[in-house]
């Protein structure tokens, strides 16, 4: 039996490849998908690349008894929706915004969220009706600092510079996304306070309670469009053997965090749910690379990954894809 699943907000990036994967899953049927600005439209009408693939509709009406329900709306707007709309009380639901992942922000009515990141609990997010999927910065930032905080060797400020590709902007037009300002160009935004901060602190307490290393995240827009690369590095006493054998042994279970032995690079990465980590040592810094898909790992595939664990289906479930590597 495949579960009936509903999409709200289906427009923008994350859906369109939350419906892709969703069109390829084994265990899942689109019941619905919720755009009141596309409602009659066909879907392919707007993801494009889903022409031949779909004849499903936007709707502007919603089913309460979906066994899933996906929120991809924008940040703010999830908990506006949930207040207004009711759903069944079997119904399991996926956020994609920021609504609910701060400890602060994680209840809302009867609901209380748990946050999605299946490196860092993986029990919890099986057990859980409601998820809070991560950030895509988020993602690729605590991915290359977990096994740090975990064994307690965050002795030191942490500093991090990232690049996101132009999707990461969504799909709302403005002058930094505009293709005559973003092709050949290069900036940064939200230096040192973006929000996604909230999220790396919190997991970072999680881990090493008491830790009062500080997390200095400088943000920046590539020319391209899709993929997160960061490089994050602290101070660090142990050698580099020891540092990638550290990253080893706390990923060895993770179906989709993956070490390297050699430097990686961005292509790696896109079009799949994989998180691929580079381990090095400079003098007395580790500088550990973390590179992702913001679209999948860093949204829609981690969704994914959250929903199969919710229902006890294999990890990996419709979610393996082979990179766009050439």
């Amino acid at each position: 039996m495949k579960l009936e699943v509903g999409i709200i907000g289906g427009a923008g990036y994350t859906a369109g490849e939350l419906i892709r994967l969703l069109l390829n899953h084994p265990n899942t049927n689109i019941n619905f998908i919720f755009s009141t600005s596309n409602a009659g439209n066909k879907v392919y009408k707007i993801h494009q690349d889903l022409i031949g693939t779909t004849e499903l509709s936007f709707t502007d009406t919603i089913n309460p008894n979906v066994d899933v329900l996906f929120l991809c709306l924008g940040h703010g707007n999830s908990t506006a929706f949930l207040e207004k709309n009711e759903f069944s009380n079997t119904t399991k639901i996926i956020d994609l915004s920021n609504d609910f992942r701060l400890k602060a922000d994680e209840t809302l009515d009867n609901k209380t969220f748990v946050y999605g990141l299946p490196e860092l609990q993986k029990e919890k997010i099986v057990t859980a009706n409601y998820i809070a999927n991560p950030g895509c910065f988020a993602t690729a930032l605590q991915l290359a600092i977990l096994p740090l905080a975990a064994n307690g060797l965050l002795k030191d400020d942490i500093h991090i510079n990232a690049v996101t590709g132009a999707t990461g902007a969504g799909t709302s037009l403005s002058k930094t996304t505009h293709f005559t300002w973003r092709d050949n160009n290069f900036s940064h935004y939200k230096a040192f306070n973006h929000q996604h901060l909230g999220e790396i602190n919190q997991t970072i307490q999680q881990l090493q309670s008491g830790c009062e290393s500080k997390v200095f995240f400088m943000p920046n827009r590539g020319n391209f469009s899709r993929g997160i690369f960061a490089t994050a590095y602290t101070t660090f006493e142990g050698t580099v053997e020891e540092g990638i054998a550290l990253y080893k042994e706390f990923y060895k279970d993770a179906k989709f965090t993956f070490v390297s032995d050699e430097a990686v690079h961005m292509k790696q990465v896109v079009n799949t749910n994989k998180c691929i980590v580079g381990v090095e040592k400079h003098g007395n810094k580790l500088l550990i690379t973390s590179v992702i898909d913001n679209l999948l790992k860093g949204a829609s595939g981690q969704a994914i990954q959250n929903m199969n664990l919710m229902y006890g289906f294999e990890e990996t479930l419709g979610l393996n894809l082979k990179a766009n590597y050439f």
